[in-house]
């Protein structure tokens, strides 16, 4: 009677022996798999940046791409940016009036509102508004090109879709983020003028000239620097999200939303290390 032999057992090769103690430890240590893809993700965005930055000026230059791109994430942005501008100004002038009222020194409130606009509520709030919707709009539009497979023909036609259609985005978010905080300055002031002349009579001429007196061109230029620098985050992060849609149309929306929230807290994370760094300049 011959011995019948069993099923041969397969043995673990060597990759699979890796990717199962990977397995059980995302089981098990849910916070180690959390990590490790944040990291992943924070990667791909920086290796994608540096691509779109190196072959943003390489030939042939998209300069009509570009400038279709500052019309589409800046002229149509106007109308929010202007909004949230005046009202942040109206809200810190009378604020500041306010409190300063208290010690005699109301008619210094210039001084105050010029600074904390040109450092940190003009370029902070502006990413954080026109930031979101233009995030999630490159999120959707580019999302929706990856689900009907419109990337993998333009790798197909032979074209880089990281020149074509990230380099265009970051560079125009570049210029447009600091444009919009500049407008958002201006209109902060005149807004905080109107609000602290009615309320507390505080002549025009007074109040620019007191805010004249106090602000520096590093004071503007440090707010501008950091819309720039925003705006490259802003950018960066929607195409990365967009070119990286998995699960159809329901993988779209929950990319957007990922969008919003990643780059809001980028937003508010790096504008705490540049104010280190402008401060220490």
């Amino acid at each position: 009677m011959s011995d019948e032999a069993g099923p041969p057992t397969a043995e673990p090769t060597e990759t699979a022996l890796p990717e199962m103690v990977q397995q059980e430890l995302e089981n098990i240590l849910p916070l180690t798999a959390r990590i490790r893809h944040g990291v992943m993700q924070l990667g791909g965005i920086v290796v994608m940046m540096m691509q779109a930055l190196g072959r943003m000026f390489s030939r042939p230059i998209g300069f009509a791409e570009m400038a279709y791109q500052i019309e589409v994430l800046g002229v149509r942005s106007l109308s929010i940016a202007t909004l949230t501008a005046v009202f942040a100004g109206l809200v810190i002038s009378l604020q500041f009036a306010f409190f300063l009222a208290r010690f005699g020194v109301q008619h210094t409130v210039g001084k105050v509102v010029v600074l904390t606009l040109f450092r940190e509520l003009g370029p902070v709030l502006t990413a954080l508004t026109v930031g979101a919707r233009i995030g999630s709009g490159i999120t959707a539009e580019l999302g929706s090109m990856k689900v009907t497979e419109q990337l993998d023909a333009i790798r197909a036609l032979g074209a880089d879709p990281i020149k074509k259609l990230v380099s265009p985005r970051l560079f125009a978010c570049a210029i447009v983020l600091p444009a919009l905080t500049a407008l958002a300055d201006v209109l902060g002031l005149i807004a905080g003028s109107v609000v602290v002349k009615s309320q507390y009579e505080i002549p025009f001429d007074q109040y620019f000239r007191s805010a004249l007196e106090t602000a520096t061109l590093v004071d503007f230029g440090s707010g501008i620097a950091k819309s720039a620098v925003f705006g490259i985050i802003i950018a960066i992060v929607g195409c990365f999200k967009g070119f990286n849609v998995e699960g159809g149309t329901e993988g779209v929306g929950r990319a957007t939303t990922e969008t919003v929230a990643i780059a809001s807290v980028s937003v508010c994370l790096s504008d705490f290390f540049l104010t280190k760094l402008f401060l220490a300049l």
